[in-house]
């Protein structure tokens, strides 16, 4: 598509150019293509600059993995100078070059971000938390897995100004205790997703407390959460009818007892049954399966 767009730029063909370029071009061409040959084809001519320039401050969403994991800074600041209209960030993984400094700029600007992806961005501070929820009131997901930076006090503020939130990723998150995430789903009850994985100081307060105030949830992982047990996972049970996974893993204190409530109504679980568990081992151990009645 690259080839066929610089192969236009010709004296004996009518000029690519010569389209319309907010009503054709921009919506129904370069939108197709990948942000890197975007990038490259920038390169052609000035007039091909111009164009792309165009594209990228009308661009609704940006995801730097289209071009690599390692963004120079200044390219990063200069792709996104001019944009005010994002609907959706991902910037998972660039704890190599991203810092504030480049982030806020962005966030500030842009009031129509409904997803924003931070993912293992460890260079970031608290600041960029506080900037989001000032700056985006109609976040609706929000990913800020492996960003130990996340603390109470940037989390409070999330919570008190996008209370329109659907999904949040906490995952390692390792700063955040019971009371914050406890203040996070009083505020944003229409969460459908929460991860709080690899978190040992979150238990069964903040298990609770989620199962009484989203009642339309439908995934949590609580995986590594050493301090949650049964009784928690009860009570979403009772409060919660739309759950449909919830992933345990290595929450040595939940069991069964609990548990076999949830998979009763269909609810996907990430560890196995107890017999069934039984039957991998024995089958790992002798190398085949024996026979078993499982009606008994």
């Amino acid at each position: 598509a690259l080839w066929c767009l610089m192969m236009s730029v010709t004296p004996t063909r009518g000029c690519l150019l010569d389209l319309p370029w907010e009503d054709i071009l921009v919506p129904h061409i370069l939108c197709h293509l990948p942000l890197q040959q975007l990038l490259s084809l920038q390169r052609v001519s000035k007039s091909f600059q111009s164009l792309i320039q165009l594209y990228l401050a009308n661009m609704r969403c940006f995801d730097s993995s289209q071009i690599g994991p390692a963004i120079p800074r200044a390219a990063f600041v200069n792709l996104l100078k001019d944009n005010e209209v994002l609907q959706q960030l991902a910037l998972q993984n660039c704890s190599d070059w991203l810092t504030d400094r480049e982030l806020l700029p962005v966030i500030g600007q842009n009031h129509h971000l409904q997803q924003i992806q931070l993912k293992g961005c460890a260079q970031l501070s608290r600041h960029v938390l506080v900037a989001i929820s000032l700056s985006c009131p109609n976040l609706r997901q929000l990913s800020l897995a492996h960003c130990e930076w996340v603390d109470s006090l940037s989390l409070r503020s999330l919570a008190d100004h996008c209370k329109a939130l659907e999904a949040v990723d906490l995952t390692a998150c390792r700063q955040l205790k019971d009371e914050a995430i406890c203040y996070l789903v009083q505020k944003c009850s229409r969460l459908k997703s929460l991860s709080l994985a690899v978190n040992a100081n979150v238990g069964d307060v903040a298990v609770e407390e989620t199962a009484k105030c989203c009642p339309e949830l439908e995934h949590l992982d609580l995986t590594g959460c050493l301090r949650v047990k049964n009784d928690s996972i009860r009570v979403l049970a009772e409060y919660c009818p739309k759950l449909r996974s919830l992933k345990v893993k290595h929450c040595h204190n939940v069991a069964e007892s609990s548990l076999s409530i949830l998979r009763s109504r269909g609810v996907e679980l990430d560890v196995e049954p107890p017999l069934q568990r039984a039957l991998v081992l024995l089958q790992d151990a002798v190398g085949f399966a024996p026979f078993i009645n499982l009606q008994i």
